[in-house]
């Protein structure tokens, strides 16, 4: 077995030294401190040899050693208290070594510390910039750092605020149960605390460690605009029904007299037109006011909801539109109640049930489901219809937005019972899913949260209606 040839001890030692650098000045400076301390005893041991004491010249060498070092330690001490005032001496050997590093961490240290004021400044700066409100917060809630805008809007007291908890200065019940809950999901609007005509939102982002980010916004004149577009809409809609009453008016008395031989008789089929577009304008402008009335109407009286008899109603009404066209099937919890508002409910129920109607080929098939879980309650329509594209999905719940508007406006849609489902579900804290895939039909499922299901004292009875 062949072994490979010893290097030379010359070679060995010619090897460079792979230590760190600080490690090797701490051992040179460690073995001149050693040669110093042995040098001072010999010294002391001779000089007491001369005088017939060595060892009394032995102690006093290395209490004048240890003095030096008590000496360099008490100056550590106080430059340690007060960096800024004392100044180290430069006593060279290892003391020298550990002086010269300290100096040199302080210098790097004081100049990390102006790179971490200049951003902190460059920050504070442009936040100040900002027309929304800025507060940092603590793990509490204390409020750490605010910009000038915060402090207009909420009201705040420059120096005197920092430390205090924000729910203690934002008093409003809907803002203590956001801070409470700790998720900080979306944003809870409230008057503003030292002016209740301002509406203002708030927003918190945790960052870092456990501290947040809260983001304050002045939407007064958001919510002016959005109450003036409201009224104008529900304005609007009711200077035109007058109009459009006359036109059906002047309709159901000559559309008789075009239905027989007399001199109307080439008119019919404009005055049927005119008949379609009035009452396709009369359902626009009656899906325009359930739109206005479900913004504004916020305070509505709420109650328990026989839904299985709202449903049994839609569902009659469905029939007589599809005309046995459609096969029709339910399953119906009957002793799942809801709470809410009925017109709204039924808003809700109509327009999925109308759509699947509405947008299924004759013979198709169109299954209705209200029933619960641990979740809460869920009403479903499922279609066989011309189904939705992915990309079509998102935007459904948008006012007048058709996925093919000749069909919607031939099918009688106004382009608004999507949006009118989705405000009402949001009456009712519940949220709207869409599944759906071209040419294979499409599913719309409303859930309802589990604090608005109620059920009725009755035996449990389920309900399948089939057409």
């Amino acid at each position: 077995m062949n072994r490979a040839p010893a290097k030379p001890p010359a070679a060995a030692a010619e090897e460079p030294d792979r230590r760190p650098a600080v490690f090797r000045t701490v051992q040179r400076a460690l073995r001149r401190e050693v040669s110093k301390i042995t040098i001072i005893a010999l010294v002391g041991m001779f000089v007491g040899w001369i005088f017939e004491h060595a060892l009394l010249g032995y102690a006093v060498a290395v209490t004048i050693y240890l003095a030096m070092q008590l000496r360099h330690l008490r100056a550590l001490r106080q430059w340690l208290e007060a960096p800024k005032h004392v100044e180290l001496h430069e006593p060279g050997g290892l003391w020298g070594e550990v002086f010269e590093k300290l100096l040199d961490m302080q210098k790097r240290n004081r100049k990390r510390k102006k790179k971490l004021q200049a951003i902190v400044s460059e920050f504070q700066a442009s936040t100040e910039a900002l027309p929304d409100g800025a507060v940092v917060l603590g793990e509490r809630g204390e409020i750490a750092w605010f910009n000038k805008a915060a402090q207009a809007m909420l009201g705040l007291r420059g120096q005197q605020d920092v430390g205090i908890r924000i729910p203690n200065l934002v008093r409003d019940p809907e803002f203590t149960e956001y801070f409470t809950d700790n998720d900080f999901l979306g944003e809870v609007e409230v008057g503003s605390p030292i002016n209740r005509g301002v509406r203002i939102a708030l927003r918190i982002i945790p960052y870092g460690n456990n501290q947040r980010l809260m983001i304050v916004r002045d939407v007064s004149e958001l919510r002016r605009l959005e109450t003036a577009r409201r009224d104008f809409v529900a304005n609007a809609s009711h200077e035109l029904r007058t109009p459009l009453t006359v036109l059906r008016g002047y309709l159901d008395m000559i559309e008789p007299e075009a239905r027989g031989s007399g001199p109307l008789s080439p008119w019919r089929m404009p005055l049927g037109e005119m008949r379609t577009q009035a009452t396709r304008m009369e359902s626009l402008i009656n899906d325009m006011l359930k739109l206005a009335k479900l913004e504004s109407d916020v305070d509505a009286k709420q109650d328990v909801l026989d839904v299985p008899a709202v449903l049994s109603r839609v569902l009659e009404e469905a029939r007589a539109m599809s005309q046995d066209a459609h096969r029709i099937e339910a399953s119906i919890d009957g002793e799942l109640f809801l709470f809410g508002r009925e017109t709204e409910a039924q808003s809700i129920f109509s327009n999925l049930v109308s759509n699947a109607v509405r947008y299924t080929p004759a013979q198709g098939r169109i299954t209705v489901r209200w029933f619960g879980d641990e979740q809460g309650a869920h009403f479903s329509v499922t279609d066989s219809g011309i189904g939705i594209a992915d990309e079509d999905i998102p935007r459904l719940t948008e006012r007048f937005y058709r996925v093919d508007v000749g069909r919607s406006r031939a099918s009688g849609g106004t382009g608004l019972g999507l949006s009118i489902v989705r405000h009402a579900l949001q009456r009712h804290e519940g949220r709207l899913e869409i599944q759906s895939e071209l040419g294979k039909g499409s599913t719309f499922i409303c859930h309802f949260p589990a604090h608005r299901v109620h059920r009725a004292e009755e035996p449990p009875e389920k309900r399948a209606l089939a057409g």
